[in-house]
C-alpha cells in the first residue's frame, strides 16, 4: 500500500473541518428584550422589569429598564442596573416627580450595543389634600381660644404649614386669621388671639402641602362677654378671666377710695416726697393721659384699708402677680410660645411707643395681647415730682411691702425692650400704675 499517498488526504481532512467550525459559528446580534408593565405606582416610585429572550449570541453584560419624560427614553436617561444575562428582571423606579407621566424602555447590552424592549408609559400619583380633624375649642375667654387638629395623611406629600384659621363667616380659611403651628402630620395645639368679645366664630384646622391648602371639619364658639365693673367715680372698667384670676383690663382711674373719701392730689414735689398717706396724679397733669393710661398713685395709697379698688375688688399682692406670670408662662403665651416673651401677650396692641413691645419683646413683631391684659405704658412719678418713661414702659404696685426696714414695695413692669414681666421694688413715694383683681 502506497502510504505516502494516505498522509496529504488526512491533512487535507482535517483543514476542511477546521474551515467549516469557523465559517458555521453564528455571528452575534443585538440581544432581544420586552419591557414588562408599570406597576405598583406612587407619587415618587414604580416597578417595571424586562425579559431577555435572546442575547444575541453574546453575553449581556447589563439590563435593566430606562425613563424619561419624553417618549423614547435611553440609557443616557434614568435607568436602573438588574444583572446580566438572558431571562425576566424586576426594575424599581425611584426619585420619580409625582403627578408626572413617564415613558418606559427594558433594555439590554451585549458586546453588539444596546437593544430596547417596546416603550410602556404611566403616570405617577399626584400630591393630594392632606387629611384631617379639627379639635373642639377650649379655654374661650373674651379674646383668646385653644384649638388645634391632627393630620392622619399627609397626601404624598411634606406638610409644611398647619393650624387653625377663623372668622365670623362658615368656611374660614388662611387668608382670614390663622394660627402657624409648625409642620408635618399628627397632632398640634392652636393658641387663638384677637378676638372680639360676645362674638361668633367658625375655625377648622388646615394642613398645607404642595397640593395646597386643606381643611379639617368647621366647628363654632362664642366668645365671652365683655364684663364691666364700676368704681366709686364711675369709671367703667373691662375686665378678663386669666387662668384662676380675674383681672381689670384697664389702669385705675379713681378720684377717692372704695368708701368715698378723696385722695389728695395736687401735692407740691416736697408734700408729695414727704407724704406717707395716699395721693394721686396725672402723668403731666395732662388728662388726655389720665383717659388712656389712668392715674398714678403712690403706694400710701394702695395700702389704705378704704381701698383704692372697687368692692369685690382689691389691690394685688406680690403673689398674686406672680401667680399670674406662672400661668403666662406655664400656657405658652407670647411670641414664640413657652412663655419666653409673655410680655408681647401682655401688652395692649396700641399706645406703646412705635405700636410694638420693642424689638427684643417681639423680634420686631407688633405686641398682640394674646392674654387679653392690655398693659398700658402709663410710665411713672418719681419722687421728685418728675414724669419718666410714659409710652415706654408700665408699672404697676402690689399690696406687698418689700424687703424688711425698707422704704420700698414690690411691684411689675413691662418695658418695651424687654421679653419679661420684671419685679422690682420700688420708693412708696414714687407714683405708679394699679391694676385691679377680683375678690
Amino acid at each position: 500500500m502506497n502510504h505516502s499517498i494516505k498522509i496529504p488526504v488526512i491533512i487535507i481532512l482535517f483543514v476542511s473541518i477546521a474551515l467549516c467550525l469557523t465559517s458555521c459559528k453564528r455571528k452575534p446580534t443585538l440581544p432581544v428584550v420586552t419591557t414588562t408593565n408599570v406597576t405598583s405606582i406612587t407619587q415618587t416610585t414604580a416597578t417595571s422589569g424586562g425579559n431577555v429572550t435572546s442575547d444575541g449570541n453574546a453575553e449581556v453584560t447589563s439590563r435593566g429598564v430606562c425613563w424619561n419624560n419624553s417618549e423614547n427614553p435611553t440609557v443616557s436617561n434614568s435607568k436602573t442596573s438588574d444583572g446580566t444575562g438572558a431571562g425576566s428582571f424586576t426594575s424599581s423606579l425611584t426619585q420619580l416627580i409625582p403627578g408626572n407621566t413617564y415613558y418606559v424602555k427594558a433594555y439590554a447590552t451585549n458586546s453588539e450595543g444596546t437593544a430596547y424592549g417596546s416603550q410602556v408609559s404611566f403616570s405617577s400619583n399626584p400630591i393630594l389634600l392632606a387629611t384631617l380633624t379639627t379639635t373642639t375649642a377650649i379655654s374661650i375667654t373674651q379674646t383668646t381660644a385653644v384649638s388645634g387638629g391632627n393630620i392622619t395623611s399627609d397626601g404624598g406629600g411634606a406638610i409644611t404649614a398647619r393650624g387653625v384659621c377663623w372668622g365670623k363667616s362658615q368656611n374660614p380659611t388662611t387668608a382670614e386669621g390663622k394660627t402657624t403651628d409648625g409642620s408635618g402630620t399628627g397632632t398640634f395645639t392652636s393658641n387663638i388671639s384677637g378676638l372680639t368679645a360676645n362674638t361668633k366664630y367658625y375655625y377648622r384646622a388646615y394642613a398645607r402641602n404642595s397640593a395646597g391648602d386643606a381643611y379639617g371639619d368647621e366647628k363654632s364658639f362664642t366668645t365671652d362677654q365683655i364684663k364691666k365693673v364700676t368704681d366709686i367715680d364711675g369709671n367703667i372698667y373691662h375686665y378678663i378671666t386669666i387662668g384662676n384670676q380675674i383681672w381689670m383690663t384697664e389702669n385705675l382711674k379713681t378720684t377717692r377710695y372704695r368708701n368715698g373719701d378723696p385722695i389728695p392730689t395736687g401735692l407740691s414735689d416736697a408734700d408729695w416726697y414727704g407724704t406717707t398717706s395716699g395721693a394721686y396724679v396725672i402723668y403731666n397733669n395732662d388728662n388726655i393721659n389720665n383717659d388712656i393710661f389712668g392715674k398714678l398713685y403712690n403706694w400710701y395709697a394702695v395700702a389704705d384699708s378704704r381701698h383704692l379698688c372697687p368692692t369685690d375688688w382689691h389691690e394685688p399682692s406680690d403673689a398674686e402677680w406672680t401667680i399670674l406670670e406662672t400661668y403666662l408662662i406655664k400656657n405658652g403665651y407670647g411670641f414664640g410660645g413657652g412663655g419666653n416673651n409673655i410680655a408681647k401677650s401682655m401688652a395692649a396692641t396700641s399706645g406703646w411707643n412705635e405700636s410694638t413691645l420693642a424689638g427684643s419683646v417681639g423680634n420686631n413683631q407688633a405686641s398682640n395681647n394674646s392674654s387679653g391684659f392690655a398693659a398700658l405704658p402709663g410710665g411713672l412719678i418719681h419722687y421728685k415730682g418728675l414724669f419718666d418713661y410714659i409710652g415706654y414702659i408700665g408699672f404697676w404696685w402690689s399690696s406687698s411691702e418689700g424687703e424688711s426696714g425698707s422704704n420700698n414695695s414690690w411691684s411689675r413692669y413691662l418695658q418695651n425692650n424687654s421679653v419679661d414681666l420684671n419685679d422690682n421694688q420700688y420708693d412708696k413715694h414714687k407714683g405708679l400704675s394699679v391694676r385691679c383683681i377680683k375678690d
